[in-house]
């Protein structure tokens, strides 16, 4: 493509970026970012406003002797004070740019400035003037742009021009603008400006009605060749528009932008961790970089998924640097995102009866829990392996504990077919859900073993428990997992219970067995 379908991008991540509340950087975290931005392929990097603070200074000053491929830039207000701090800062660097800027809009020339407009015109005219003699490459924005007088912007714009400025960047500071409104700027300015060919224009804004990324890529369809841009999209207030949405907007609907840009978009979930670390969490629903950006819980739209990809896609993980797409169990996946999950976990080979037990845990669990992690799922398939073989099964269980009452079960088992039930109490609520088991079905063993561990995190994890007990010198373990410890303690006596079962049948019969749980 040729340079006038080359969109170059402009990061201020570690400039506009850190001004949002809470998102200081240190030097070396500061570093860290440059050198991701550096290698992603950002073309101009705007490391700080120099003049700011002595650490802006010197992160500024440090950035620009790293930097091997990207242009580091400083800003600074219209003044020889802060274009100087810039050209100081940036000097060591075998090119940069300096940025200055002044408002323009009637608001910010009346109440921030206590400026006439021929005064404002008269700072454009030094500044831009007086760093074009410090560097050839000058860029000139006109603060809350999108709130100035068209017939004024022209006139500031082809002056600062006439000054020495390359860049001409026009803010939507507030937020305030829309797509169309910004896309009629843009062209008035190519249309009205005579000398607009002599510099590229750029568009940078603010996120204050979620309009960013959509004024952004107005602006560029417009004829604006530069967005401003910050990883993660944070900035003051509501953020600046989101380079990785810029970028891959562009790459994803190139049939309706046929621009291009210089990222290699394989590092945008990289970089934005990177910052994310620095600064503060990513919101999981974030476009391109977000936790769930690549994941699919719905079963419609996983059964799409596993059928073509394109279906629910409309670009890969890869691409940004995910390393694949997550299938998300909940309580809206669907049996065949259920299967595929099995296959991932190795359990390729369970029966189609063990799958629809599972399945059927499965969905209750995940009415529990916000999130069902991948060893949930396994804890699951195991309990359901050898369900069908038991011949003790839990049919219901309530337990009364807390202080100053005795504790107490009721159960109900269902015994080789036959439906039992009995309240007991005990030294706790374990003790007297073991006892109403060993009512329910007479049997003598000893207890050797009952412990407790999460299998995942969080107040709402499934609890596996485990016990082993022992019966003439044979010994068998059960386990269970719920989110009720005492329903998954329950289960695990009884897993261990059945299997002893299923020991015993090799030495006597099933008739034998069956003898006595009716107490013959």
């Amino acid at each position: 493509m040729s340079d006038k379908d080359k969109v170059i991008i402009f990061d201020t991540t570690m400039r506009d970026g850190e001004q949002s509340p809470g998102a200081s950087m240190s030097l070396e975290e500061k570093i860290q970012i440059a050198r991701i931005f550096d290698e992603m392929g950002v073309d101009i990097i705007e490391a700080g406003f120099p003049i700011a603070s002595p650490g802006d200074f010197e992160s500024v000053t440090a950035i620009s002797k790293i930097l091997k491929n990207s242009i580091p830039c400083g800003l600074a207000r219209s003044s020889k004070k802060d274009i100087d701090a810039c050209h100081e800062a940036l000097k060591a660097a075998s090119r940069f740019r300096i940025h200055t800027f002044i408002s323009t809009s009637p608001l910010h020339m009346k109440f921030k400035l206590n400026k006439s407009p021929e005064q404002v015109l008269e700072a454009i005219k030094e500044s831009v003037s007086y760093a074009r003699n410090l560097t050839d490459d000058v860029e000139w924005s006109c603060e809350d742009g999108t709130r100035t007088d068209m017939d004024f912007m022209c006139k500031i714009v082809e002056l600062a021009i006439n000054s020495g400025a390359k860049t001409i960047n026009i803010p939507d500071t507030v937020g305030y603008t829309t797509p169309s409104e910004f896309t009629k700027i843009i062209t008035t300015l190519k249309n009205k400006v005579p000398n607009i060919d002599k510099a590229i224009l750029s568009v940078h804004c603010h996120n204050d009605l979620g309009l960013a990324v959509a004024n952004s890529l107005a602006g560029v369809s417009a004829g604006a060749r530069q967005v401003e841009c910050t990883i993660n999209g944070i900035g003051e207030r509501a953020g600046n528009a989101a380079l990785e949405e810029i970028v891959m907007a562009i790459r994803t609907r190139n049939d309706l932008m046929p621009f291009t840009t210089g990222i290699k978009t394989e590092l945008l979930s990289k970089a934005s961790k990177v910052v994310s670390s620095a600064t503060f969490p990513v919101q999981f629903n974030k476009a391109i970089v977000g936790k769930n950006a690549f994941a699919h819980e719905a079963g419609i739209h996983q059964d799409g998924m596993l059928k073509h990809r394109e279906t629910y896609e409309i670009m890969t993980p890869e691409s940004v640097g995910v390393k694949k797409t997550s299938l998300v169990m909940g309580k809206h996946s669907g049996r065949h995102a259920f299967k595929e999950k099995l296959n991932d976990l190795g359990y390729a080979d369970v029966t189609d009866d063990v799958i629809q037990t599972a399945f059927g845990k499965f969905k209750i669990l995940a009415d529990k829990k916000k999130h069902v992690y991948d060893d949930d799922i396994a804890a699951l398939v195991d309990d359901s392996m050898v369900l069908d073989k038991y011949v003790i099964n839990l049919k219901s269980l309530k337990v009364f504990a807390g202080t100053g009452e005795p504790q107490k079960a009721e159960m109900t088992l269902d015994v080789y077919g036959e439906v039992k039930n009995t309240t007991e109490t005990g030294d706790g609520p374990v003790d007297a859900i073991f006892k109403c088991i060993k009512v329910l079905y007479p049997h003598d063993v000893k207890l050797q073993l009952y412990q407790v561990h999460a299998v995942t995190e969080g107040t709402d994890a499934q609890a596996t428990v485990s016990v082993r007990i022992e019966e003439e010198g044979k010994t068998t373990v059960g386990q269970a997992a719920d989110t009720d410890t005492l329903v998954a303690s329950a289960n695990a006596y009884l897993s261990a219970l059945n299997k002893m079962i299923i020991k015993r049948k090799k030495t006597a019969p099933i008739e034998h067995e069956t003898q006595k749980v009716k107490g013959i």
